[in-house]
């Protein structure tokens, strides 16, 4: 086997092969063995047809599984011992292929590049000291008061108002025709709670129980369904029932009965402690982001365009996730949100790639045992769909995925641990 390696770009790479002709006669010989004990020829027994009724039939059929045979297996070998991260499916290029002769073809692939990283020690990084003020805690203590609000008709009047509960049919109409996701019948709305469009709930306030209503909503430019974007929808809308949350007392009892705590201070300062969690992690978070962006700036290098398609797909499959589970009709296509999530493709493949050559450098890796303990972790979370979870990362794929997402985890702690972390004024973050 003759084979050229050339170096297109940093992360591009052709891979020219000639096979001689006795490889090519071999694997024609073997996919005529076997196609001979598959088939059955009339007035043959199994593996007797002779080879040329079974070149008449089926010839073009047995080239095309010996031109893939050849293909795969010269190439996987060649990538191996050329050490090759290939991330990209091959594009191929073939010659005729024929018996009794030497066969070539030629095959470009994306590699992860080959990244010098330095200066990842030290990075500078800023943190603002985030405190919890006596206002974060009232606001999150409300939050809990109206969780635990109870339900009521409202018997003395029959208009909405603001902060009712109703329950809605409604059917949406755009130029005169209903559209997909549009109709709705005993649907229930929290008014000012944000679930719905601004303009839809304002547009409802006011509407009298059981009436038939008609309500023209403007919809935004920006709304992720590019059919309701910028348009105004006219809603047939009947109110069924009008209710008011009632909260129980914000006291002792209210403490003892949903926080396990035995006086509202007590309950208090449990707030408090979690929201300064809270808060810790998000400058945690925050200081992370920090990192990376140090790194991404310092290194710059090209990024194989596969590894960006392969997460930008990611993204979009979790933010159709999202869209189907709040129950929208119309999720964007990939194309419709490529602009908008290209950008966090390519950012988080750069982290990664970086990221990867720094725990490479620093011998960061993760023993078997603490990925089963991660398994079991997400098993249990998962409760019923532990077994599920199990087999998933029984795979030898999905569990070399965890481990890689692990080893990141660690190295950025890793950076982080190395930091240069400067602290700014205290900050009062906003409930």
């Amino acid at each position: 086997m003759k084979v050229d390696l050339d170096i297109l770009s940093p992360i591009r790479r052709r891979i020219r092969v000639e096979l001689p002709a006795d490889a090519v006669n071999k694997e024609f010989f073997r996919a005529y063995e076997s196609l001979g004990k598959r088939v059955r020829i009339p007035g043959f027994r199994p593996g007797k047809a002779p080879r040329s009724i079974l070149q008449g039939r089926y010839g073009d059929e047995v080239r095309g599984q010996v031109r893939s045979r050849l293909v795969e297996q010269s190439l996987s070998e060649i990538i191996k011992e050329n050490g090759l991260s290939v991330v990209s499916h091959p594009e191929i290029e073939t010659d005729p292929l024929e018996e009794g002769r030497a066969f070539s073809f030629s095959a470009v692939v994306e590699v992860k590049p080959e990244i010098e990283v330095s200066r990842y020690r030290g990075l500078e990084v800023e943190k603002v000291k985030l405190s919890v003020g006596k206002e974060q805690v009232e606001q999150a203590l409300k939050r809990l008061q109206e969780s635990h609000g109870q339900l009521e008709p409202v018997e003395d009047r029959q208009v909405v108002e603001p902060g009712d509960f109703v329950v809605l049919d409604y059917t949406g109409f755009v130029d005169g025709k209903p559209f997909p996701g549009g109709q709705a019948q005993s649907y229930p709305l929290d008014l000012g709670s944000g679930e719905a469009l601004p303009e839809f709930e304002q547009a409802i306030i006011g509407l009298k129980k059981n009436g038939g209503h008609t309500v023209r909503v403007a919809y935004p430019e920006g709304h992720f369904d590019p059919a309701l974007a910028g348009k105004v929808v006219e809603f047939s809308v009947t109110v069924r029932e009008i209710k008011k949350k009632i909260l129980p007392p914000l006291d002792d009892e209210f403490a003892k009965d949903h926080g396990e705590c035995a006086s509202l201070d007590e309950l208090r300062n449990k707030v408090r402690t979690r929201l300064e969690s809270e808060f810790q992690e998000i400058q945690t978070r925050d200081l992370k982001e920090q990192l990376l962006t140090r790194l991404i700036e310092s290194h710059p290098f090209e990024v194989p365009s596969a590894m960006v398609e392969q997460q930008l797909r990611y993204l979009w499959e979790r933010q159709q996730a999202r869209l189907r589970s709040a129950q929208v009709a119309r999720a964007p296509t990939l194309e419709q949100v490529r602009k908008e999530l290209e950008p966090q493709a390519e950012r988080h493949v750069r982290a990664t790639l970086l990221v990867e050559k720094i725990a490479e450098r620093e011998g960061i890796t993760i023993p078997e045992e603490e990925v089963q303990a991660r398994v079991e972790g997400m098993a249990r979370a998962a409760g019923e769909k532990g077994l599920a979870v199990r087999r998933i990362y029984a795979r030898e794929e999905a569990r070399g995925d965890l481990r890689s997402q692990m080893v990141f985890e660690r190295a950025v702690d890793f950076l982080l641990g190395h930091a240069k972390v400067t602290e700014k004024e205290t900050e009062r973050v906003k409930g």
